[in-house]
């Protein structure tokens, strides 16, 4: 096609964002580059930019092979932008969270000093296992 495409629009036609204004808030929060710099959601892209998008732990990277207006199908995301991402990257996303509950009776209200200082004493030691 070859059109000049805004980054948050381009960002949301590959399919990094499920909306565009999810793209727009990444572009305003600085967590999209563009070759390096930090960029405002209306910048555009060229065949040829790097962008770098971090979300959450992981820092994905894609190459604008061609720039677009319409968002497309995962099928054809491939003839646009080139997957740069590592797979160490990715494996990022299928890391286990590490998650601890501690189970209180419905209605317990606030832990006492001695409960506190118990929980405490039990995270500390958890802590120290890693």
């Amino acid at each position: 096609m070859g059109v000049e495409t805004r980054i948050d629009k381009y960002l949301w036609a590959i399919r990094a964002f499920k909306t565009r204004s999810e793209a727009t808030d990444a572009c305003n929060g600085g967590k999209v580059k563009l070759n390096g710099q930090s960029v405002k959601p209306s910048k555009a892209v060229h065949p040829g930019d790097e962008i770098i998008v971090r979300k959450a732990a992981v820092q994905f990277t894609w190459r604008v092979i061609d720039t677009l207006e319409k968002r497309v199908g995962a099928q054809l995301v491939p003839q646009y932008a080139e997957n740069l991402t590592p797979q160490s990257e990715l494996d990022k996303m299928r890391a286990p969270v590490e998650t601890f509950f501690l189970k209180r009776d419905r209605g317990a209200g606030r832990p006492t000093k001695k409960e506190r200082r118990t929980m405490d004493a039990l995270f500390d030691y958890l802590d120290s296992e890693d």
